[in-house]
């Protein structure tokens, strides 16, 4: 991580905090990696001497992101992305925590690997890394891993990243075991064999396309047996990536019956739908699909109610190789870490959602999911925080991208607000020039 680590005074500045349903101008001191005031009116008087002085002219200043589902290459697919890069990427998008998945070679299934996941952050990334655990040896679906020992380890969560458990008695056994260690699951929640050999959202447009589809079924389906699972077990639970209407009423009965349930949504399934596919756009190809306008829009209210809790990248770097293929060929994926604020900023600017509910599910919500510090300006809290300009316009060039792949969506969009400055355990990680 940068060297400097001088106290700073973050001043002039709209200072959000949704830990606290705080949004005032104000300023934010940071001295010894941790935020002391956050405040009307510090002033130089409450500075300490050799302090750094940035005047925010009135931009936002925030708790950092926290993006709870980025395949990160390392170890691996070094290729694709590793932990150096994804935190160069996570630092320019205003991300100070990236929770990693573990779809890696080898899976995270041992503790061992954990630690050198760990291990090589601390050494090479500039943001921190959090990373998830297998759920099921080598992703195979067949038997659960050490869930204990895992999480002694530092894994904060167990998921077998983009495949689903279709095992009920496994998946049974995995909720009750990670219920006795308070642990969370992590679940990707669309039936493989109802998923079949689909590539985009079932419905006309597919059909148009001549593209085999993927029914809204394969998703809900799964997630409700995972809803009567976590009823049978009292366990943590959390879904993935929910993209439809059908999924969210599920998930509304589940947590009206008080389960302990939360779920995410990609940025990529809140700002785009199947139409922006377009004549056969390979870097909209995601997993799950992007879904019908009327999916989209179910899914923003659903954000904006608080029924979803988390809006995530799911960052998925894919080389040319992969993505410059036939439409059914292609991988799936879309890289996000530097874009899901940006694009989350679209539907604040459109009225759609508050800025504070979208900080809130970027940051606070995965905190409070996950256990983790951060995602609130409280005093004696680390100072990881970001300091966006909300009305910045600017295009979006692939070549700028830190990522190591761009394979974006948003190449060459018109956006409005950008990050400016990201700061990681007191440090600046990143400041737009």
């Amino acid at each position: 991580m940068p060297s400097d680590r001088r106290p700073m005074l973050l001043a002039n500045a709209r200072v959000v905090d949704p830990s606290r349903d705080l949004d005032f101008p104000g300023d934010v001191l940071i001295a010894d990696g941790v935020i002391r005031e956050a405040k009307r009116g510090i002033g130089a008087a409450g500075v300490p001497q050799g302090a750094e002085i940035v005047d925010c002219k009135g931009r936002i200043v925030a708790p950092g992101l926290i993006d709870m589902r980025a395949f990160v290459g390392e170890p691996g697919a070094e290729h694709r992305e590793t932990l150096a890069t994804a935190s160069l990427a996570a630092a320019a998008g205003g991300v100070t925590t990236i929770v990693c998945q573990p779809d890696t070679n080898p899976v995270i299934d041992d503790h061992a690997i954990v630690d050198f996941i760990l291990r090589r952050a601390r050494d090479t990334a500039i943001v921190h890394v959090a990373p998830m655990a297998a759920l099921t040896k080598g992703l195979e679906g067949r038997e659960m891993t050490e869930i204990g020992l895992l999480k002694s380890a530092g894994a904060v969560a167990f998921t077998d990243g983009a495949r689903s458990v279709t095992n009920a008695q496994v998946m049974r056994r995995a909720m009750t075991y990670a219920r006795d260690f308070d642990a969370l699951i992590v679940h990707h929640t669309e039936d493989p064999d109802l998923a079949g050999e689909g590539v985009m959202n079932e419905g006309e447009f597919a059909a148009r396309l001549g593209l085999h589809g993927i029914p809204k079924a394969a998703e809900s389906i799964m997630l409700e047996r995972d809803m009567r699972l976590v009823a049978l077990t009292d366990g943590r639970y959390h879904a993935a990536s929910v993209t439809c209407a059908e999924s969210l009423d599920v998930l509304r009965r589940a947590k009206d019956a008080g389960l302990s349930v939360t779920a995410s949504a990609s940025i990529n399934h809140l700002t785009l739908n199947e139409i922006d596919i377009g004549p056969y756009r390979t870097f909209f190809k995601v997993a799950p699909p992007l879904r019908a306008e009327e999916d989209r829009m179910a899914i923003v209210e659903a954000l904006a109610s608080g029924l979803i809790d988390v809006v995530m990248s799911d960052h998925n770097p894919q080389d040319v190789e992969t993505k410059r293929l036939p439409f059914a060929e292609a991988a799936p994926g879309a890289i996000g870490l530097e874009t899901m604020l940006t694009a989350g900023l679209r539907l604040v600017h459109a009225g759609q959602i508050d800025l504070i509910q979208l900080l809130r599910a970027m940051s606070t919500r995965p905190a409070e999911i996950l256990g983790l510090p951060g995602g609130t300006l409280r005093p004696g809290a680390p100072a990881d925080l970001v300091v966006i300009d909300p009305d910045l316009p600017w295009v979006l060039d692939p070549e700028e991208l830190k990522s190591k792949c761009k394979n974006t969506p948003f190449d060459e969009a018109r956006m409005t607000g950008r990050v400016v400055r990201t700061v990681v355990a007191g440090r600046t990680a990143y400041e737009y020039a």
